[in-house]
C-alpha cells in the first residue's frame, strides 16, 4: 500500500489544512482584495472619482498586464526557493498597491498601481497554487486544489462584503485604505504558514501520468485563451452592468458577494463533476455554462436574468481555473507553477485584449451588450478546442509514448 493512502498522524492532517489556510488567505489577498476589489469599486470610482468608461477598462487590462507579467516570470523560474520569495514580495506588494490607490487621483498612478497589484496576483493564482501542490505531493496527500482555490471565491465574498459594508460610509479613496487595512488579516497567515518548499521526491514523480503530448498542449492553451477572454469581461464589467438596472442600482456590490458565494463551493462541486465524468467533459459543461452566464445579462435587462447570471458565473469561473491548473500540475509534479504559468499565458493575453476591447465598444455604443457578444463567441470557440483536446487524448490511449 502507498504511504498516501495509510491513516496520518494528527499533526500532519493539522500541517495540511494550515498550508492549506495559508494558501486561501494568499488568493484573499492578492486576488480577492488586490484584484477583484476593482470590479465593485469601478461603479463608485465612476461616480465620484469621474473615471471615464474607457479609462475603466484601461485600468483593468494594465492590472491584466500585470498579472501576465507575473506568469512570464513565474514560467522562467525554475528554482523553487526564488518563486518563495517571489511569494512574499507578492504577499506585501498586494497590500501597499491596494491602500495606495486611496492616496492619489492622478490617472498613471492608478494605472501603476493596478498594474503592480496584477503581478502581486500572480503570487496567489499560480506561485501559492504550485507550492501548496508541491507540499501535498511532498507529503503524500492527494494533488487536488479544489479546497485551495475555494480561496477566490471567498476573496470575491470579502471584497463585495467589504465595499458593500463601506458604501454611504466612506468615499472611493478611503475604501481603497479601507481594504488595505483589511489585507494586513490575510497577509499574515499567508506570508507565516506556507513553508519553503523542497524538491519533489522521484518516487512521488513516477506516480504521476506521463506529460502531455505537444498537439495536447497547444490545445488545451488554445481553449484555455478562450476561457480567460470570457471570464475577463464578467469579471471587470458585471457590477458595471448590473449597477444601471432600476432595482439593482447601487447593489452592485452585494450583487458581487453573490458571485463569491457561488464561486467558493464550486471547485468541490467541479471536482466530483471531473470524477464522475472525466476532465474534459467537466470542462466542456462548464464553458457551456459560463456562456449562459455571459449572454443573459446581454439578452436582458431583468433583475431575475442578472442574478442568475451572476450565480452561473461564479459558479463556473473557479471551477474552470480549479480544473485546469490542477490538470497541468499533475502533468509537472517536480514543478508544478512554472507549468501553471506558462498555461496561463494565454489566459492573461486575453485579459489584456479583452477589457480594452470592451472599454471602446462601451464607449461607441453606449453599453457592454456587444462585448458580452463577442465574449460569448470566444468562449464558444473554446468548447471546439476542448473537443479537440478529448479526441487528442483518445489518440494517446490508442498509441501511447514508448
Amino acid at each position: 500500500m502507498h504511504a498516501s493512502s495509510t491513516a496520518l498522524p494528527a499533526a500532519t492532517a493539522g500541517e495540511r489544512y494550515r498550508v492549506i489556510f495559508a494558501g486561501i488567505c494568499a488568493l484573499i489577498l492578492t486576488v480577492g482584495l488586490a484584484r477583484f476589489a476593482y470590479t465593485p469599486l469601478l461603479p463608485i470610482m465612476r461616480g465620484e472619482a469621474g473615471l471615464s468608461d474607457l479609462a475603466g477598462g484601461w485600468l483593468a487590462t494594465f492590472n491584466y498586464a500585470g498579472y501576465i507579467t507575473g506568469a512570464i516570470a513565474a514560467a522562467t523560474i525554475s528554482d523553487l526557493g526564488r518563486k518563495f520569495v517571489l511569494y512574499r514580495w507578492g504577499l506585501v506588494v498586494a497590500v501597499a498597491s491596494t491602500a495606495a490607490m486611496g492616496l492619489t487621483q492622478d490617472l498613471n498612478l492608478w494605472v501603476a498601481l493596478r498594474f503592480v497589484s496584477g503581478l502581486s496576483s500572480t503570487a496567489g493564482l499560480l506561485i501559492a497554487s504550485g507550492l501548496v501542490l508541491n507540499w501535498l505531493i511532498r507529503h503524500g496527500h492527494k494533488p487536488e486544489l479544489g479546497l485551495h482555490f475555494a480561496g477566490i471565491g471567498l476573496g470575491i465574498v470579502v471584497s463585495g462584503l467589504a465595499v458593500a459594508a463601506m458604501v454611504g460610509h466612506l468615499a472611493w479613496d478611503g475604501q481603497w485604505i479601507g481594504l488595505g487595512i483589511l489585507g494586513v488579516l490575510f497577509f499574515l497567515p499567508a506570508w507565516l504558514w506556507l513553508p519553503a518548499p523542497a524538491a519533489v521526491h522521484a518516487q512521488g514523480a513516477r506516480a504521476l501520468p506521463p506529460p502531455p503530448s505537444r498537439r495536447w498542449m497547444q490545445l488545451f492553451i488554445a481553449a484555455y485563451f478562450c476561457a480567460g477572454f470570457g471570464y475577463v469581461i464578467s469579471a471587470t464589467f458585471i457590477i458595471a452592468i448590473v449597477e444601471k438596472l432600476p432595482l439593482l442600482a447601487g447593489k452592485g456590490g452585494w450583487v458581487w458577494v453573490i458571485v463569491g458565494l457561488a464561486a467558493a463551493p464550486s471547485c468541490f462541486l467541479w471536482d466530483r463533476i471531473s470524477s464522475a465524468w472525466g476532465q474534459i467533459p467537466a470542462l466542456l459543461l462548464a464553458y457551456g455554462l459560463q456562456i449562459v452566464s455571459i449572454l443573459l445579462p446581454a439578452l436582458s435587462d431583468g433583475t431575475g436574468a442578472n442574478l442568475a447570471s451572476a450565480v452561473l458565473y461564479g459558479g463556473t469561473f473557479v471551477g474552470i481555473v480549479s480544473l485546469t491548473l490542477s490538470i497541468i500540475g499533475r502533468c509537472f509534479p517536480a514543478n508544478p507553477a512554472k507549468a501553471m504559468a506558462r498555461l496561463t499565458l494565454s489566459y492573461g493575453v486575453a485579459q489584456i485584449v479583452a477589457p480594452a476591447m470592451a472599454g471602446y465598444i462601451a464607449t461607441a455604443t453606449g453599453s457592454y451588450q456587444g462585448a458580452l457578444f463577442v465574449a460569448a463567441a470566444v468562449m464558444l470557440a473554446g468548447m471546439a478546442f476542448l473537443l479537440a483536446v478529448g479526441r487528442q487524448e483518445s489518440r494517446q490511449q490508442q498509441h501511447p509514448p514508448r
